[in-house]
C-alpha cells in the first residue's frame, strides 16, 4: 500500500500535465492563437466534433467543471481576480459547453481582456461569443476574432 500510494499520486500528476498540454483550445483543428488565419473546417470534423459535444455526458461534465471553479475561485475570494490561464480555461469551456461545433481558440490578458478566434458554423454561434464569454466572473471585455466559415463540402 505504501508504495501503490506514491504511483497514483504521480500519475495522477502526469496525466493532469498532459491534459493541460493546449487547454486553450475548443478543437484540434482550432488555430495556434486567436490571430491565425480561418480555415473552413472539413465536414466529417464537424460531424464528429458535433456528436461528441452534444453529447449529454460532455455537456453535464463541462458544466460541472465550470461550477467547481467558480466554487474554489469563491472560496479563496478572487472573483474579480483570475489568473490568464483560468480564465482562457473557464472561457473555453463555456464556449465548447455551448458552441458544440466551433474550432475556437482563446487567450487572456491581466487586465480580463479575453481574445477569441478561430470558427464557428453560423453568425448565431458568432453572436454567442461575447455574452457566454461574459458570464465568467473576471472577464471585463471579449474581442471576438472568429469567423463564419461552415463546413466543406467533401
Amino acid at each position: 500500500m505504501k508504495k501503490l500510494t506514491p504511483f497514483l499520486i504521480g500519475s495522477l500528476l502526469m496525466f493532469g500535465a498532459v491534459a493541460c498540454d493546449n487547454g486553450a483550445k475548443t478543437s484540434e483543428s482550432a488555430p495556434a492563437n486567436p490571430n491565425e488565419a480561418v480555415q473552413a473546417p472539413s465536414a466529417k470534423a464537424t460531424e464528429a466534433a458535433q456528436q461528441d459535444a452534444q453529447s449529454e455526458t460532455r455537456r453535464r461534465q463541462l458544466n460541472s467543471d465550470i461550477r467547481a471553479r467558480e466554487q474554489r475561485n469563491n472560496t479563496t475570494g478572487g472573483d474579480a481576480q483570475r489568473a490568464e490561464g483560468d480564465l482562457a480555461s473557464e472561457v473555453r469551456s463555456k464556449l465548447e459547453a455551448n458552441i458544440p461545433n466551433g474550432a475556437l481558440t482563446v487567450e487572456a490578458a491581466k487586465d480580463g481582456t479575453v481574445t477569441v478566434g478561430g470558427t464557428v458554423n453560423n453568425q448565431q454561434q458568432l453572436a454567442k461569443i461575447e455574452p457566454l464569454s461574459k458570464e465568467i466572473k473576471g472577464v471585463k471585455k471579449v474581442v471576438v476574432k472568429a469567423a463564419v466559415a461552415p463546413p466543406k463540402k467533401q
